[in-house]
């Protein structure tokens, strides 16, 4: 078999490396990996440049040797979508190349990349050699491909993030080196000057560290481009104080090839005592980021959320709706709190969405435990029944109250509630604007109470679709890449709880006059009453899809609070209590504590 064009001995050395450090590869046995390292090509292939195309005959696929390629594409507008990143051991292209069809989407080196490219005729040449091996190992490449089935990283993957200031270069520096310090937490970590950096030192620091922090130089541009070209991602530094506009160092990085393909970050800085992060909207709005993040100085805690996000080790916490049983969350909260497991992110529907928002604006548990009491308590006025059977309009006045003027971006923690949006018939994650309209939508049952006006669609409960809504979670965890690979971890609880809701198979019709007698008399009613009919309608949706939500969690706690009525707003602490003990309960056999691993 004739070797393939030459290539440095170190590259070769360096391709069976990782041919045998995978895994799959190494399935294979050490013979085939040498003839199969034998006919690949190897190419350097610069960040930015594309090394397969949309439409084009896939005649060839590719093995990334190191650095990292991105799969893309574009939408007829012209937007671009990115999904899964190819790693080192990882390949790309089997899928179109075995079965003869054109590619169906865009790669593109993220950074400077050593790929090796295995063509068509070689491929057959070793498929006559080795048939059973080889049809073995692609039938199952092709499977995992069609199931979207993530490959699996045997070999340790370092991860370079870039930390270029805006303006201020002591204060990237200083965020530079604290960011290194807090992802030290999951690997060895080290941060260097980009300057003194370059493509064969990295791949050297590479094979030390798990994670290598590159600060940039911004009064030189060049140095600061090759540096965009070397990192997986890049975050962004400015002082809150700062003019939001796009900096110069922004709008010359963005005319550099690959620049589009990078995750993007925005880390910017608050003073220590700030109550609350400035206007994030503003940044946002004139910059292509995936997520701004407001961290204080001085504040260990938020820069160890920043590497948890890029660390892909955020946590989210998603909380379910289900009347009082819903105070069992502040329980779990505390237990999650006790045993070290952060908060990165958190999200819920109904009481889940009311508990989650306190959470999210840094209310102590006990404050939040006083505050939902007081609020569940408050009763509602009955109205004229066009609309809906209650009126709303206290609920609507004492979560401006409770909240203000607070926008959802205003938060120092993200935050969502969902809701059911009857207009579009699906559900609405609402991760911006009013905190208290939010709220407010996500606990309006239909019928019960009236529906909230969102930019002209009606939002209620979202139980009727998802009352636990892990998959708007799994969203908001980041982009569509993300939500393949996954960004961290999600724990879900639930505590709406499946009840009966029959009669005596006797009885022909419900009577309002029996439930009245049956009250009366002391023997509670004899038939559901319209507060259990309603809620059970506004919950069947959710009650359906509930194996299907809880699967997308990587951790389920359902609280056992099935003997406490829906209204036992009065026994908020003893609930409280239950979900404690039991998230206590699971979390000691949990595996390994997410975010912290």
């Amino acid at each position: 078999m004739q070797p393939a064009p030459s290539a440095s001995p170190s590259a070769r050395d360096k391709l069976r490396e990782v041919l045998l450090g995978s895994r799959t590869f190494a399935a294979l046995g050490e013979g085939i990996v040498d003839d199969l390292a034998a006919v690949l090509e190897l190419e350097e292939v610069a960040g930015g440049q594309a090394v397969l195309s949309e439409g084009e005959v896939a005649d060839s696929m590719l093995v990334v040797v190191s650095g990292r390629l991105r799969v893309s594409r574009r939408n007829a507008d012209g937007t671009l979508n990115l999904y899964n990143e190819i790693c080192p051991g990882e390949t790309v292209g089997e899928t179109g190349m075995i079965l003869g069809e054109v590619r169906f989407a865009d790669v593109t080196a993220v950074r400077d990349t050593l790929v090796a490219r295995l063509r068509r005729d070689p491929f057959e040449v070793l498929l006559r050699r080795h048939p059973v091996e080889l049809n073995r190992f692609f039938a199952q490449a092709v499977y995992q491909k069609l199931r979207h089935v993530p490959q699996v990283a045997e070999q340790a993957r370092a991860h370079t993030i870039a930390v270029i200031a805006l303006r201020d270069v002591l204060l990237g520096r200083q965020v530079a080196d604290e960011l290194a310090a807090a992802l030290g937490a999951f690997g060895r970590a080290a941060e260097f000057a980009g300057a003194e950096v370059d493509g064969r030192q990295l791949d050297q620091l590479e094979q030390q560290f798990e994670f290598l922090v590159l600060t940039a130089d911004t009064d030189n541009h060049p140095r600061t481009r090759r540096l965009l070209r070397q990192a997986d991602q890049v975050v962004f530094v400015a002082a809150s104080a700062e003019s939001p506009e796009l900096s110069a160092v922004e709008a010359e990085l963005a005319q550099e090839q690959g620049f589009v393909m990078k995750r993007k970050h925005l880390a910017l800085i608050h003073p220590a005592g700030a109550e609350l992060p400035g206007d994030l909207q503003a940044w946002l709005a004139v910059r292509d980021v995936e997520r701004i993040y407001p961290l204080r100085g001085g504040h260990a805690a938020d820069t160890a959320r920043l590497a948890r996000f890029l660390g892909s080790r955020a946590v989210g916490v998603v909380l379910g709706g289900g009347g009082a049983r819903g105070f069992s969350h502040v329980g779990v909260l505390r237990a999650l709190e006790e045993c070290g497991i952060p908060v990165d992110l958190i999200g819920g529907n109904s009481m889940g969405a009311l508990i989650g928002a306190q959470y999210a604006s840094g209310m102590a548990l006990d404050e939040i435990l006083d505050n939902t009491r007081r609020f569940a308590l408050g009763g509602e006025r009955p109205t004229l029944p066009l609309i809906s059977l209650l009126s709303g309009k206290r609920l609507e006045r004492d979560l401006h109250r409770m909240f203000g003027d607070t926008r959802i971006e205003q938060l120092w923690r993200p935050f969502f509630a969902s809701a059911c949006n009857l207009s579009q018939a699906c559900t609405t994650v609402q991760d911006s604007g009013p905190l208290w309209r939010a709220v407010l939508a996500s606990n309006s049952p239909a019928g019960l109470l009236p529906p909230v006006l969102w930019n002209g669609d009606l939002l209620v409960d979202g139980a009727i679709l998802d009352n636990v809504p892990v998959a708007a979670m799994r969203g908001r965890l980041g982009t569509p890449l993300e939500r393949r690979r996954g960004n961290g971890t999600i724990i879900a609880v639930d505590v709406d709880l499946r009840e009966q809701l029959c009669v005596d198979p006797e009885m022909a019709r419900l009577s309002v006059w029996r439930n009245l007698r049956g009250f009366l008399g002391g023997q509670g009613g004899q038939s559901p009453s319209i507060a259990a009919i309603l809620y059970r309608a506004g919950h069947v949706g959710g009650m359906h899809e509930r194996s299907r939500t809880m699967a997308m969690a990587d951790y389920c706690l359902e609280p056992p609070v099935g003997a406490f009525p829906l209204m036992a707003y009065r026994r908020a602490a003893e609930i409280a209590e239950v979900g404690y003990r039991h998230a206590m309960e699971q979390i000691a056999h949990w595996p390994a504590p997410p975010g912290q691993s």
